[in-house]
């Protein structure tokens, strides 16, 4: 008789959809469900989500892949998701309110005020990181601030994973990487204690769960959410970690000196390190990984794939499909007739590998004889420079492997082999997030000898992008400029952003009656 197939299933929860991912124990995928989620913006710089509609999302795709696998064996479940941000829950386990994300810009202001005062120093002592205006610490300042309510409504902040777990399992939890980005120390692996009166926030202490490993079992599907999702009753979920480290995992970098990155709506370049003594910048962030002192070491600029979507619907190509949009990328040479594409395009300003809040996109180089496809190319290559001078502030060498929507396109990868004058390697199979998450749960459950084994067991193959050295030397020359050029605009930011502000304050006047 033969066997059922046993399935793994990993829950992706990312900023613009959830997914979910059944992995056989070959790491081969055998289902993918996707669910689109909305993050609603205001002028303000406030960028939010429902969270009831982010576990709707979860529990639709995870029906949907219990439905299309049929007979197979589902054996364990674990779950990533966005990172940073405020997700505050109340003692019954409802939202009080959307989650504001990441790339919340709302409080730029009061994170100037906090650099002034020494909050925002004390943060980056604690948790070896910056502070930017998304993370949790002065998100829930700008909050509270706003609906003094919520100080005694709130019980507990539980990260995108975090909420998607407890809503599996009941269990309120988190794990050392979501925790880095909060109060947690990240040389000690316990949460700082003294940052709490240094913030005045001795009340955010009540919010924050229980730090647990990453590849300990957090808890059972409870009976009427697996009813509901067509699951086993007493199925374990796996704690879990932040989607970037995720990537990580799912991309088989787990020792310390290795590296990668990932292009999605942020980019990331990260490396593991045996300790957080072996941190090589004041500007990167710092991710206890969970695997004894280990921390990993990344510069997560905000120069992602939204600066693609951005200038596809700028120049009408929106209902275009990318294949069709990069072509004409394609047939535009190196370096782009000359146009260099500074790709801060966040709200929020640069985080890595410099702060600047009120940094901003910009075109330089341009004449009326650029064409569409010329301006188009520099984003690309304005994304590669971006991650060039992370890579170089890291020291990372040798092949680069990669992942996130952003390496989908050959194009991208190609560029950055050139730029990075490296190897770029690309697994041929999506989804790395879920993939890393379903590597801790093979471990967790026993169905590997490790970590390690695990990760073996579930990489698929990989495809790899190697660099044309008269591009590479086309390239260096282009990136030179684009530093030159980007450092001689940095003074000017702010004035740049204050006019923006202004701007926006002042709706366009009525055309004059004729």
């Amino acid at each position: 008789m033969q066997s059922r197939t046993r399935i793994i299933l990993g829950v992706d929860a990312g900023t613009t959809s959830v997914k979910t991912v059944a992995f056989d124990l070959d790491g081969r995928i055998a289902s993918v469900s996707r669910s689109s989620v909305r993050v609603q913006r205001a002028e303000d710089g406030r960028a939010e989500a429902d969270m009831n509609h982010i576990w709707d999302a979860a529990a639709t795709t995870i029906a949907a892949v219990v439905d299309d696998i049929g007979d197979a064996e589902i054996v364990a479940i674990g779950v990533t998701g966005q990172g940073d941000g405020a997700w505050l829950v109340d003692a019954d386990g409802r939202p009080v309110g959307p989650a504001a994300l990441w790339l919340d810009g709302r409080a730029h202001e009061r994170l100037d005020e906090w650099l002034d005062d020494g909050r925002a120093a004390a943060v980056h002592q604690a948790t070896g990181s910056p502070l930017f205006s998304g993370a949790l610490p002065i998100l829930v300042d700008e909050l509270m601030a706003a609906d003094p309510t919520l100080r005694e409504r709130v019980t507990t902040q539980l990260n995108c994973k975090d909420w998607l777990r407890f809503k599996l399992t009941g269990r309120r939890a988190t794990d050392p990487s979501e925790a880095s980005r909060t109060y947690l120390d990240t040389a000690t692996g316990a949460y700082a204690e003294e940052l709490f009166p240094a913030l005045r926030q001795e009340h955010v202490r009540e919010y924050l769960p229980e730090v647990l490993d990453p590849q300990q079992i957090a808890g059972r599907l409870e009976p009427r959410v697996a009813a509901a999702l067509g699951l086993p009753e007493g199925l374990p979920v796996v704690v879990g970690v932040v989607d970037t480290a995720a990537a990580g995992i799912g991309l088989g970098v787990l020792d310390d000196g290795r590296g990668y990155a990932i292009l999605g709506t942020t980019s990331l370049v990260g490396i593991n390190h045996a300790s957080r003594a072996d941190v090589r910048s004041e500007s990167s962030i710092v991710l206890a990984t969970g695997r004894g002192s280990q921390v990993l070491e990344s510069m997560a600029p905000m120069t992602g794939t939204p600066n693609l979507d951005w200038v596809r619907a700028t120049l009408g190509l929106a209902d275009e499909d990318w294949v069709v949009v990069e072509k004409q990328a394609v047939a535009v040479a190196p370096g782009s007739g000359g146009v260099i594409y500074l790709p801060y395009g966040a709200p929020s300003g640069e985080r890595a590998p410099f702060f600047a809040p009120d940094a901003s996109a910009s075109w330089l180089g341009m004449s009326v004889t650029t064409t569409a496809g010329q301006l188009l190319r520099s984003v690309y290559e304005g994304l590669a420079f971006s991650l060039r001078e992370s890579t170089d502030a890291l020291g990372l060498d040798g092949p680069l492997l990669v992942c996130g929507g952003g390496s989908d396109s050959d194009l991208l990868c190609t560029i950055l082999a050139d730029v990075l004058a490296r190897d770029i390697v690309r697994q041929d199979e999506p989804e790395v997030g879920a993939r890393g998450v379903a590597t801790l749960a093979m471990a967790a459950i026993g169905l590997a000898d490790d970590l390690h084994d695990a990760s073996r067991r579930l990489t698929p193959s990989t495809t790899t992008f190697s660099p044309d050295a008269a591009r590479t030397a086309l390239y260096d020359d282009a990136y030179a400029l684009f530093l030159a050029t980007r450092d001689a605009l940095r003074p000017h930011w702010g004035g740049l952003r204050r006019l923006r502000d202004s701007a926006e304050q002042h709706p366009a006047p009525e055309s004059p009656a004729h």
